[in-house]
């Protein structure tokens, strides 16, 4: 994402896991764990919708950290139907999560999918400070019911997620759904806005 990145491997159920980690300056005000679009459909934890939510934690003072999915680049491994993926996802967090920190979890796309699911299986002593879904997998995957305060932001224009499934999905929760007018799938154009939503969002 930038020069100061590290790129690391962890283990992961299925093998090494590789990340890439950033540091805010000063002391870290808590730990984001950031989740990639699917993996058969060419996602990867340099996709611009995930660094974009990176540079935002980033901004808030997070140690941010994205990862590649099993069989995805360096990372070990072969695609396992979303199941395995959610297991990777919850072996990231407990290498990198700090204690003493609060944690976030955030994804996009099929990354929100893994996100909500990694979420609801956090023991209730180590469930995450907020988690932020961008164009979540609503209509193709099983997504979790999530907390009230998660952020959930999604493109009117959508074309891979229709925005009526995430409604959908919402609706039950009465789980407010931030709509981007005009705003397709991949954020084209609008990643700005993307990241100020979630700055601003916090700040509230």
């Amino acid at each position: 994402m930038n020069s100061k990145t590290v790129k690391q491997l962890t283990p992961g159920p299925a093998g090494a896991l590789e990340c890439a980690l950033d540091r805010p300056d000063g002391e870290p005000r808590g730990v984001a764990v950031i989740c990639h679009p699917h993996p058969q459909q060419g996602g990867t934890m340099d996709n611009k919708v995930v660094q974009t939510l990176a540079r935002a934690f980033l901004q808030l003072g997070y140690r941010t950290v994205r990862f590649n999915f099993r069989g995805v680049a360096a990372s070990e491994g072969a695609w396992d139907e979303g199941q395995g993926e959610i297991d990777d996802a919850l072996a990231v967090i407990a290498a990198h999560r700090d204690p003493a920190l609060p944690l976030a979890l955030a994804g996009f796309s099929f990354g929100g999918y893994v996100a909500s699911q990694a979420a609801a299986r956090l023991p209730d002593d180590a469930k995450v400070e907020r988690l932020v879904l961008v164009g979540p997998s609503t209509q193709k995957q099983k997504v979790a019911p999530v907390p009230e305060e998660t952020l959930v932001i999604h493109g009117e224009s959508d074309d891979i997620v229709p925005l009526s499934a995430t409604l959908d999905w919402a609706r039950p929760q009465s789980l407010p759904v931030v709509v981007i007018p005009g705003v397709g799938h991949f954020f084209h154009g609008q990643l700005a806005l993307l990241k100020n939503l979630v700055v601003r969002s916090w700040h509230r």
